[in-house]
């Protein structure tokens, strides 16, 4: 009997690819929890452990193409905090585009600036 080549899948390429991806996504994510501003670390001492009206709340969670800062799926509330390198057009824009993105995920988007937790 001969062997024969195995011809190699498309969709299981394209299934691994996504999986780096994620992978990738995590290791951000994960990254920005060790390396978060101090109105983030701020913040998240209140929402933590459900203090805030028994809310779940998450940190630096990959959704889609994003990593949201803060977030209750429970609630579909998400909590963003934003230094002054978000102030310039363009970030606005990706801000934008990404809350548009969220909204029609069912998702409720809160902005505030650094200064305005601390």
């Amino acid at each position: 009997m001969e062997k024969q080549a195995l011809v190699p899948n498309p969709l299981s390429r394209q299934r691994e690819r996504a999986g780096v991806r994620a992978d990738v996504k995590v290791q951000n994510a994960r990254a920005l929890r060790q390396s978060a501003t101090t109105a983030e670390q701020l913040l998240w001492r209140h929402l933590r452990n459900r203090q805030l009206v028994g809310a779940k709340f998450r940190r630096q969670h990959p959704l889609g193409s994003y990593i949201l800062d803060f977030v209750c799926l429970e609630h579909g509330l998400v909590i963003e905090v934003d230094g002054g390198q978000r102030a310039d057009l363009q970030a606005q824009g990706y801000d934008q585009q990404r809350t548009v993105w969220l909204q029609q995920q069912g998702l409720r988007v809160l902005r505030f600036w650094n200064h305005e937790v601390v």
